[in-house]
């Protein structure tokens, strides 16, 4: 009996040069705090935003996970 490892190749590169793990923050959950702070925040361009959330990862060791997006949009807009 042979076990299949399953393995993910999902990865997202939202703009060139900015890679999000698939298991840092599921996408749609991603897609979510993305607009949720351009909502917020509409004077900042998308990238800025999506910089602010890298070093909101930066800062937590290189992940997200653990984090509530509450938590993530409150730490971003505090970069921003």
């Amino acid at each position: 009996e042979k076990s299949l490892q399953k393995t993910s190749t999902c990865s997202s590169v939202n703009q060139p040069g900015i890679f999000v793990s698939p298991y840092a923050l599921n996408l749609s959950s991603f897609t979510k705090l993305i607009k949720r702070l351009q909502k917020r925040h509409p004077e900042f361009s998308r990238d800025e935003i999506v910089g602010a959330v890298q070093e909101v990862r930066k800062i937590n060791k290189g992940v997200l996970s653990g984090l509530a997006i509450s938590s993530i949009e409150e730490k971003a807009s505090a970069i921003l």
